[in-house]
């Protein structure tokens, strides 16, 4: 059974100071970019495969 009493309040973050990670960070990692890199680079050969070809 799910015991669902009050305990202890969670205690708060070691430093104040620190921001929690966001966006700005998840697009900083390499594999990421590398990845957004080769999509988008197939996006604009498609588009102009497109443009020039058909």
């Amino acid at each position: 059974m799910v015991d669902t009493s009050r305990g202890e309040a969670p205690a708060p973050p070691a430093d104040p100071a620190e921001e929690p990670r966001g966006c700005l960070f998840a697009l900083s990692q390499p594999p990421l970019m590398i990845f957004l890199t080769v999509v988008g680079s197939l996006l604009l050969m498609a588009a102009l495969h497109d443009l020039f070809l058909l």
